[in-house]
This record gives structure tokens, C-alpha cells and sequence, in this order.
């Protein structure tokens, strides 16, 4: 690894921090990112991760057969199936929580919310009248009224959630109902 850095002085430097490495990583500790087909994400910036998981949802989506289509406004990311959705997206945190954040209350019907694991994925997909009933404001003062954040163990979702998704086939169903329903009203 050091070959590859021809500086000796950052040589030097990158053989004290091998040395340091044993002192803070454990042993046997296995990074459980390794080998997921997702660990790319979460190198990217924040808000390219928000972005990549716009598309995630947007490419499932088309795949299983609803039309997809950018939102013409800012107050949704995408229109699927003729209904106005947010798409928030999460990777697992070092925690094991999902957090999904800047829920807001703007023009849209659905939040899909995409978390994901190193090799397991949860998805929901929530009226945006249970998230404002039911989530926490995120931030205080005038501007972050109206900003929410949804936050869980990925293992253990709120009992609420089991009517909205979990797994992504699970997803698919809660949408299907939703795209089929014309009233417009969320799926019981």
C-alpha cells in the first residue's frame, strides 16, 4: 500500500498509522460492508446519497412496472403511479438504526422510505398524515417547524410501519394498492 506513495515522509507517516491501527481497530473486527453490493454509497456525500437513493427507488419502481416520472415542483421527488411521492433514503448506521430525515409537510402523498443494510433492504411507504402525526420535530426555532425525522432499529420497526412495507416485496404490495386505488386513499 505504501508502495504507491512516493512521498517518504507521508511513507512514514502511513507506517505510523498502520502501528495506530492495531490500538483502535479490534481484533478480528470485520467491516460488514465489505462485500455489499451498496458499500459505494456511502462514500458519496450526503447529498449525492440522497440522490442516488432517489434513483434506487426510481429504477425499482420502473422495474416492476409503475410509470415514473420526476416531480414538476420541489415539494416531491418523483410522481409514481399518479401519486405525488418524497423518497427519503438511509443507509444503516454504525448504531444499527435507520434514520430518515427532512420530512416535511409539503405537497406530497407518500413518503417511500429506502434503508439500507449491507445486504438487507426495508421499505415503507408512509401517507405523509402518518408522518406528521406520529414523527418528532427535527429541528427547533421558526424555519424547522415543519421538519421531522424518522429513526428505528432496522431490526425492530415501529409496529406502526408493518402496514406501509418492510421488506421491498412487502413495499411493492402497499404501492400496487395504492396505484390501484383511485379514491386516493391510503390501502388498509
Amino acid at each position: 500500500m505504501t508502495d504507491a506513495i512516493s512521498d517518504s515522509d507521508v511513507q512514514l507517516l502511513a507506517a505510523v498509522a498502520a502501528t495506530l491501527k492495531q490500538e483502535y481497530i479490534r481484533e478480528g473486527a470485520v467491516d460488514p460492508w465489505a462485500n455489499s453490493p451498496f458499500a459505494w454509497i456511502r462514500s458519496l456525500k450526503s447529498r449525492q446519497i440522497g440522490k442516488v437513493g432517489e434513483q434506487l427507488v426510481s429504477g425499482w419502481c420502473a422495474a416492476k412496472g409503475f410509470d415514473v416520472t420526476r416531480s414538476p415542483d420541489s415539494d416531491a421527488d418523483r410522481i409514481i403511479g399518479d401519486r405525488r411521492m418524497e423518497i427519503k433514503f438511509s443507509t444503516l448506521w454504525e448504531s444499527g438504526i435507520y434514520n430518515f430525515q427532512q420530512l416535511r409537510d409539503q405537497n406530497y402523498e407518500y413518503a417511500i422510505c429506502l434503508g439500507i443494510s449491507p445486504f438487507v433492504v426495508g421499505c415503507w411507504v408512509i401517507p405523509k398524515g402518518d408522518l406528521l402525526e406520529r414523527l418528532p420535530i427535527q429541528h427547533g426555532g421558526v424555519r424547522g417547524s415543519d421538519t421531522r425525522w424518522l429513526q428505528f432499529p432496522a431490526s425492530r420497526p415501529p409496529p406502526w410501519l408493518r402496514h406501509h412495507g418492510g421488506t421491498l416485496a412487502e413495499a411493492y404490495e402497499v404501492l400496487r394498492a395504492i396505484a390501484d386505488d383511485s379514491s386516493g386513499n391510503p390501502p388498509e
